[in-house]
């Protein structure tokens, strides 16, 4: 019994890790748009400031890693980007991420080096385009 539902755990992975992706995606593409349009809360940064580069990174990138295209590059750059916000504004705040507010530049930062490694999942234009292409 136990090994089989951990036989149908590991059958789900891909569809999870693309679960994932788009659940993530879209929460970090909010990030973005809080930062460059103040919606669906926040407050606009200027465009040519290192917050609005943040911004653009996140709503464009966010909006691609949901989609699913051109995932591993554009996650591993996101993951440099959320490692720079975590070490240039949260540590210098505090040592503990509960305590300088970057929890989720931590996360997002881990997230998305695990999916520019592991790969969109199947439900992703990556994986369409790679099915559409193959000989």
């Amino acid at each position: 019994m136990a090994s089989n539902l951990a036989a149908k755990w590991a059958a789900a992975a891909p569809y999870l890790r693309s679960a994932l992706r788009i659940v993530a995606g879209f929460m970090f593409m909010l990030a973005g748009t809080s930062k460059l349009f103040g919606f669906p809360a926040g407050h606009k940064v200027v465009l040519a400031s290192q917050a609005g580069v943040a911004g653009v990174l996140e709503t464009f990138g966010g909006a691609l890693l949901l989609l699913g295209l051109f995932t591993r590059p554009v996650a591993f750059l996101v993951a440099g980007e959320m490692a720079v916000a975590y070490f240039q504004v949260h540590l210098p705040k505090s040592f503990w991420p509960t305590m300088n507010g970057g929890v989720s530049a931590a996360l997002y930062c881990f997230i998305w080096l695990y999916i520019s490694a592991a790969g969109p999942g199947p439900i992703s234009v990556d994986a369409r385009r790679r099915r559409r292409f193959r000989p």
